[in-house]
């Protein structure tokens, strides 16, 4: 089996795992999953075989750059794909010059986050009736 983790030019493949995950799977209405970040966002796209497994979207704030929109269709789940696609979103944004990487965790994937090193920072708030957390990660500079 052949992974392959990449940013790449088009993003359909990203919006239908992100539209089967979120959308389908989760419950969160389009209005919910789609902005106009995607526009200006890096997608890194997974793929087990030529076949499209997980993506994750990646933004640049002021001081930060950003995770999000990560996700695993169902039959990779477990398999530690997704920490793969956390660990390649910290390295593409570690490369384009961030220390600080960001993301909002769902409550109940908190603990996962800080297996990579992630620590809470901030409140519990609610999206799309689902509780999240901000979590940071500091790099070394």
């Amino acid at each position: 089996m052949s992974l392959l983790i990449e940013v790449v030019s088009d993003p359909a493949p990203c919006f239908a795992l992100r539209e089967e995950v979120f959308i389908a799977e989760q419950g969160f209405t389009p209005a919910e999953e789609w902005d106009d970040l995607d526009a200006g966002a890096d997608h890194l796209l997974a793929t087990l075989d030529g076949t499209p497994v997980g993506t994750a979207r990646l933004l640049k704030e002021p001081g930060a750059g950003r995770i999000g929109r990560i996700c695993v269709r169902k039959s990779a789940r477990g398999t530690g794909l997704g920490a793969e696609l956390v660990r390649a979103g910290i390295a593409r944004l570690s490369e384009q010059g961030f220390t600080r990487i960001v993301l909002g965790a769902q409550v109940r994937a908190m603990g996962f986050y800080e297996t990579l090193g992630f620590a809470p920072c901030g409140e519990v708030y609610d999206d799309g009736g689902v509780p999240h957390r901000e979590m940071a990660l500091e790099l070394e500079e």
